[in-house]
């Protein structure tokens, strides 16, 4: 399968570059210069690094000082949790709790589990069905000890389903008590407004690739006040935080897709959002089984407009996918597989649906590619598609 015959329909875990990311990169790849480097070579290199930190600074409410660029939105996550529960516990021993919401990426969730093994107390947050956090189980878990709470960490936007989470809600009940807040807005970025400063937060997580931007560059953008323990050491770069030479050509990219991503955001949700009703509304006609997850409600406080999670009663998400791939559609499932082992979405679960659900669930997630004829591609396939993974389902013994 090509890519001209490829209906991609997976944005949401990368999507194309944009021209002007490309552009950027391009200019600036063959060009020599360490950033740390006194000499002119050096100083043009450092000044793009600091124009880019400029311009995505700009583009997101911050100042270019709280822009810490790193190789991604992993590693990002991974310094806010880390070195803000380290900071915090060197300051003071008793501070040993991190709460999150149970729906967290995996690139937060993981770090928590490890932190778990050396001696923190971790505390995962319920959900609604839909996905948006019981702020009153929230309240409850700070209130009940805060003193003893190192650090707040909730998403800004479910990467499943989209679900739009209430982050000025957050960081007021952790402001009370002066706990710092971090939230991975990865998904959010480009799809719904991100105003840093206006936000309250005190470290958040961006990245390249969701926007339109190369692979292996992303940023947290944490408050100048806010201390960081590093999680590794040598040169000083970024703030002391994150050591090692700049990459002036990925910065710069990642800059203009940032440019592009917020300058074309209320126009490109309204369009996404259009297409993503004629997808749900198309889905209804061909499968009227399928079920539609995350938030209902339109608009930038409760949901993307980029993401439609869908359930097929009675089908193995994995079957779907590869019979839609076959057709050349490409999504992503519900499930993440561990050892050939299909295992539920741990989102979907802490949402309340049983495994075999969670496990017949696929993300359809649109881009700046994303075209009606997309769409409409879907839907051409999708009935026989259904009904293969139906029959599958039966044969194996699926209800």
């Amino acid at each position: 399968m090509t890519a001209a015959t490829t209906t991609y329909l997976d944005h949401a875990a990368t999507t194309p570059m944009v021209d002007e990311a490309i552009a950027a990169m391009t200019e600036h790849l063959a060009a020599i210069g360490n950033p740390s480097s006194l000499h002119g070579s050096g100083r043009a290199a450092r000044r793009v690094v600091e124009e880019s930190r400029e311009l995505i600074a700009e583009r997101i409410g911050a100042r270019p000082g709280e822009v810490v660029l790193l190789g991604g939105g992993t590693e990002a996550d991974n310094l806010a949790l880390k070195g803000l529960a380290w900071a915090r516990r060197n300051a003071d021993p008793a501070r040993t709790r991190l709460i999150a919401s149970a729906v967290e990426h995996h690139a937060l969730l993981d770090p928590l589990t490890w932190m778990a093994k050396q001696g923190s107390q971790v505390e995962l947050v319920d959900v609604d069905a839909t996905c948006r956090l019981d702020l009153d189980a929230y309240e409850r878990a700070v209130e009940r000890d805060p003193a003893s709470v190192a650090l707040v960490s909730c998403m800004w936007a479910n990467n499943e389903v989209g679900t739009v989470q209430p982050i000025a809600d957050v960081v007021a009940v952790a402001h009370r008590h002066g706990i710092p807040v971090h939230s991975d807005a990865v998904q959010a970025l480009g799809h719904v407004p991100v105003d840093f400063a206006g936000s309250g937060l005190d470290a958040m997580t961006i990245s390249a690739h969701k926007l339109g931007g190369p692979v292996g560059v992303g940023a947290l953008v944490v408050r100048r006040e806010v201390d960081l323990v590093p999680l590794a050491h040598g040169g000083g770069q970024e703030r002391d935080v994150r050591s090692g030479t700049p990459n002036a050509a990925a910065a710069a990219s990642f800059a203009a897709a940032v440019d592009v991503a917020v300058g074309r955001a209320e126009a490109e949700a309204v369009r996404l959002e259009a297409l993503r009703r004629r997808l749900v509304d198309g889905l209804a006609a061909a499968v009227p089984a399928a079920v539609v997850n995350g938030a209902p409600e339109i608009g930038p406080d409760h949901r993307l407009p980029s993401i439609a999670h869908v359930t097929f009663p009675g089908c193995e998400g994995d079957s779907l996918l590869m019979l839609l791939d076959a057709h050349g559609v490409e999504c992503s499932t519900g499930s993440a597989c561990s050892a050939g082992v299909p295992q539920a979405s741990h989102v979907l679960l802490a949402m309340g649906m049983d495994e075999l659900a969670a496990r017949g669930s696929l993300r359809f997630s649109l881009g700046h590619t994303t075209t009606e004829a997309d769409v409409d591609r879907l839907l051409e396939v999708l009935p026989a598609v259904h009904e293969r993974a139906l029959a599958a389902g039966r044969l194996g013994g699926r209800r």
